[in-house]
């Protein structure tokens, strides 16, 4: 049984009975991000995330909140995307008030020692290191900057060495006032639980102030570009690539139509891609192609590692790919089996408390509205065929198409000359 409860502070929380579980996710999400952040800020979200655990009033540092979750055999981590940060912990339906106390804890009484913000700067340089070192992430991020340019939709969470190494203890502490509100935050609790004793103990733990939210949510600004190709020359022994296309927004009339097409495009073993381009072709080793949802505009795109000798073979086979969507008819069964993968993958996540915790609280922090696994598989019976052939006439567009490449490649007029559609 589903619930929505908003608090007289604002605080909205959302109660979901899991049958089957003895477990229970208690998950805070809070609008936050890059899109919440200046330039000079950039990063500053993430950095906050990992303050959030250094210690608070009650669980002084990292040790005590570890501990204190380690002692019940739980699970917690946190995470910070564009649009949203999420905090999370999972425990047997019995210590609900445990990770309540947790959570509340760290985020309405964290204390951002500076000692403790200095030796986290270390940390977080290195996790800067890790991303740079790893051409498989930060390929994506490249092709994002490619598509929405030098605005908040363009930059990574991790943000720049210069954040990380000047943010002070007062910014965190204003950045904190400024979005850390009620009227900003979800608290999704979803498991073995019973609806009206978890608002109580939200009620209980999570005493925000009156503060309302006072930063700006930065809309994306379309942004065009001559530059289709962006090229990061790197010694590597694989080629990795993104190539895609702007999409649509979260809330777009055709998402699930381009989820559909995602899928059978590139979605899984049994797709376009991997069998054309992966087995046919033996371009690459991973290949996969997905969506990214935001607020306000999308992705679709295809990324893979391959062999770099054979680089702008593998991205003319993936534009075919894409060419043969808009030009060549779509079979029915295809679609089919893409709606049957997308309803079964949904079922199958939706087993796991955290990730439903997780579909409950986004919607309603982004778009006001709760939207229920049942809702979602209506939308995806009702995708045909013309919808998927439509969806891939509208996106699929030489002028839209682009490319984000990192490896030992010097040369951007091939990698130019391979995106003829």
């Amino acid at each position: 049984m589903f619930q929505k409860t908003s608090l007289q502070n604002g605080l909205r929380v959302l109660t979901q009975r899991m049958d089957g579980t003895n477990s229970v996710t208690v998950l805070i999400l809070a609008g936050a991000g890059s899109r919440y952040e200046t330039k000079e800020q950039n990063g500053i979200s993430h950095f906050l995330e990992h303050m959030f655990f250094k210690g608070a009033k009650k669980y002084v540092n990292t040790k005590a909140v570890s501990e204190a979750i380690d002692a019940v055999g739980g699970d917690f981590n946190a995470f910070t995307g564009k649009e949203y940060a999420g905090y999370y912990v999972k425990v047997a339906s019995e210590h609900i008030e445990l990770a309540m106390d947790v959570l509340s804890d760290m985020l309405l009484h964290a204390r951002f020692d500076a000692h403790e913000i200095d030796k986290e700067r270390g940390v977080i340089l290195e996790e800067f290191n890790m991303y740079q070192d790893t051409p498989m992430y930060q390929v994506g991020w490249d092709f994002e900057r490619l598509l929405f340019g030098d605005q908040p939709l363009g930059w990574d969470q991790v943000g720049s060495k210069e954040l990380i190494r000047s943010v002070t203890q007062n910014d965190f502490v204003k950045y904190k006032k400024a979005l850390y509100t009620a009227d900003n935050t979800i608290v999704s609790i979803v498991g073995k639980i019973d609806n009206r004793a978890s608002v109580s103990l939200v009620e209980q733990y999570f005493d925000f102030n009156n503060d309302k939210k006072s930063s700006i949510w930065k809309p994306y600004q379309p942004y065009v570009s001559e530059n289709r190709v962006h090229l990061t020359h790197k010694k590597t022994e694989q080629g990795h690539i993104v190539v895609g296309f702007y999409g649509y927004p979260e809330t777009h009339k055709d998402h699930y139509a381009l989820k559909v097409l995602s899928v059978l495009l590139g979605g899984n073993m049994s797709s376009r891609m991997f069998l054309n381009v992966r087995e046919a072709k033996g371009l690459a080793y991973y290949i996969q192609t997905s969506t990214d949802d935001y607020a306000d505009v999308g992705v679709i795109s295809t990324r893979a590692g391959v062999d770099v000798n054979r680089c702008e073979e593998a991205v003319r086979a993936i534009v075919e790919e894409y060419r043969h969507a808009v030009t060549s008819d779509i079979p029915a069964n295809e679609v089919k089996k893409a709606k049957d993968y997308l309803k079964g993958k949904l079922v199958l996540r939706l087993e796991d408390s955290e990730e439903y915790a997780h579909l409950l609280g986004k919607y309603e922090l982004l778009h006001d509205m709760v939207k229920m696994p049942k809702e979602i598989i209506r939308g995806i019976e009702k995708v045909e065929v013309f919808d998927v052939i439509r969806v891939a006439k509208d996106l699929f567009k030489q002028e839209n198409l682009r490319l984000a490449t990192i490896g030992p490649f010097e040369d951007r007029a091939k990698f130019e000359s391979s995106l003829d559609f």
